[in-house]
């Protein structure tokens, strides 16, 4: 790591980051666009060599504005939504997991969407936020004045799925990532009297593997004959749908594109398109080693695609090495939006390089990490998790292995990765996983308690093993409950609902809602057993939990008193084998 990011790493401080100067047309600031799409890998698109799909709406990105050859992200999502949102490294920022509370973003880091708002943005984001759930968490509480999508790591239904708006539950309209990019539409033809920041997080091609018949058709029977290195592993399937995901996603860009052309908010538009981590399967990725979950080349170098027309040249190429980190100082200095933080970001603005500045541009180290695997990456090597040194200019698919040959080179990135170790990692996650779940926080009315954030007792076990959008099932004794470690914001009345599902023959249980000196006592009358869905719409059978219809249900009224406790939910009386399966306890302040 370079000097100046060692000194970002030891300090903390008042950042203020101030924009250079540079000409734009026109006096107005730019509009932004960010779009990122989740577990689409460098080598799925076609602008990258992939002969099995057409992408010519993102290719054209590059072809009109920028394209960055070695851009790198985190080795999955949650950490590269914080590196984005913050400008930081996300060890720094809280995330130490995917799911249960490990993929908030602390509450007082300063995201790109407070940074926006207050020079005067619109600012709205649209789909998969994976940062945190209540408030201070929740998007709507990060500077983002509308939102639309969900909170958790992934979904388990894209057609017409249950939503959330600004915190309001709602039923979504048609397949998620059409409707998603529909919200958007909406948001940019709203008034234009300020400009609007707009992050569209979309979350395929992460499974399940759903996609419209328009797409599937195509795919769903041919032949894949790009030749890899582990083409024996390949799920044919899995790859047919996750590249017809893409190229949904490659429609809706240029329905976006399209759009803005139309309300000739064209030129005085910055959109920016990148992905969060590597293929999310066994498919070809240009060679590169690695895949989502890996700190190799293949798990985070990302597509990073900038157009800005009239701004930033038409077919410009970035060759230097750039992070996720970057975007946020970088899309401040373009659109003159000054950036004040607490804390120091890390990463660079690449502004200069976008703007063919003629600039000295130093070296730079990326550290990347996930799952207690540490990789270091510079402009020319790699020294990957198990201290193998690799030339990254020769040899992107790291085949050879020069720690003979660069013995000096590779004891200074292993003292690097060392020291990210010893300095970062040394207490990463314990002061994290303390933090409990806040209902009530500020002003916020509503709060959400799903069972993805909860524990299981006694018998109760979940739906499947990645807990995002899973349920509880299997309540069959007293002795069962489930509980969360939250604090309460705010003292007051609040109107406890669950969504559940039970068979008629259990109808009856009666169930009570705990916290400290507080207590609330309802009881399950309505019989509601839909059967699980999902299998339907998937083009590959999926590894996550299959979802239900779950029905709505008043409990009653708990008054809840300020401060940290354990929130429990546990049955009092059982008449039938189960009290019910459950997914989500909803929290809304009505007093």
């Amino acid at each position: 790591m370079d000097d100046v990011k060692e000194v970002l790493f030891k300090g903390v401080l008042l950042l203020v980051c101030g924009c250079l100067c540079h000409e734009v047309t026109g006096s107005e600031q730019p509009n932004v666009i960010v779009i990122l799409t989740d577990d689409q890998g460098w080598g799925d698109l076609s602008m990258n060599g992939n002969v099995s799909l057409a992408t010519p709406h993102i290719d054209r990105l590059a072809h009109d504005g920028a394209r960055f050859e070695r851009f790198f992200v985190s080795p999955v999502c949650s950490p590269t939504r914080a590196e984005f949102l913050t400008g930081r490294h996300h060890v720094r920022c809280g995330v130490y997991s995917t799911s249960e509370g490990g993929e908030r973003v602390n509450s007082d880091e300063t995201m790109i969407g407070e940074i926006f708002k207050k020079a005067g943005y619109r600012t709205g984001a649209f789909g998969k936020w994976h940062s945190g759930m209540q408030h201070p968490y929740h998007p709507n509480a990060r500077g983002f004045d509308e939102f639309y999508g969900f909170c958790s790591g992934h979904w388990g239904n894209y057609f017409s799925p249950m939503l959330e708006r600004n915190g309001q539950l709602i039923k979504g309209e048609g397949f998620i990532i059409d409707d998603l990019t529909n919200r958007v539409i909406d948001f940019i033809e709203g008034e234009h009297e300020n400009p609007f920041f707009v992050y569209l997080p979309y979350n395929t091609p992460h499974s399940p593997m759903q996609v419209p018949d328009r797409w599937w058709n195509k795919f769903k029977n041919k032949e894949l004959t790009q030749e890899y290195s582990k083409k024996r592993s390949e799920k044919i399937d899995h790859t047919r749908a996750a590249l017809a995901m893409c190229e949904n996603i490659d429609w809706n860009v240029g329905r976006l594109r399209s759009k803005l052309k139309e309300l000739k908010l064209e030129k005085n538009t910055i959109v920016v398109y990148f992905s969060d981590n590597g293929p999310n399967g066994s498919r070809w990725n240009d060679g590169l080693r690695g895949r989502k979950g890996s700190t190799d080349e293949g798990g985070v170098r990302s597509p990073l695609l900038m157009c800005w027309p009239g701004v930033i040249e038409a077919g410009t190429v970035v060759s230097q090495i750039c992070s996720a980190m970057d975007l946020m100082p970088t899309l401040a200095e373009l659109a003159h939006v000054e950036v004040v933080t607490a804390k120091p970001i890390d990463g660079l603005s690449v502004a200069p390089l976008l703007l063919n500045k003629k600039v000295s541009w130093a070296d730079r180290t990326l550290v990347h990490h996930w799952n207690d695997k540490v990789s270091v990456r510079t402009q020319q090597f790699r020294l990957d998790n198990e201290g193998r040194l690799y030339d990254m200019n020769e040899d992107e698919g790291q085949q050879a292995q020069l720690n003979d040959s660069q013995p000096e080179v590779a004891a200074a990135l292993q003292e690097k990765a060392n020291e990210f170790r010893q300095k970062t990692l040394s207490d990463y996650g314990k002061l994290f996983d303390r933090r409990p779940f806040v209902v009530g926080y500020g002003g916020a009315r509503l709060t959400q308690v799903p069972a993805r954030d909860g524990v299981g007792h006694g018998n109760i076990k979940r739906s499947n093993r990645f807990p995002n959008d899973s349920f509880f099932e299997n309540w069959t004794t007293v002795d069962d409950f489930i509980s969360w470690e939250c604090e309460v914001g705010a003292a007051g009345l609040y109107r406890a609902e669950i969504f559940y599902t039970c068979p008629e023959g259990d109808v009856g249980s009666t169930v009570e809602l705990v916290f400290k000196n507080s207590s609330l006592t309802g009881e399950i009358t309505v019989p509601h057993n839909p059967p699980l869905t999902g299998m339907e719409n998937d083009r590959f059978e999926r590894t996550e939990s299959y979802i239900k219809d779950f029905k709505r249900m008043t409990l009653g009224k708990i008054q809840l008193e300020q401060g940290e406790g354990t929130l429990i939910l546990r049955a009092k009386k059982i008449p039938g084998d189960s009290v019910m399966d459950f997914r989500l306890l909803l929290l809304t302040r009505v007093d």
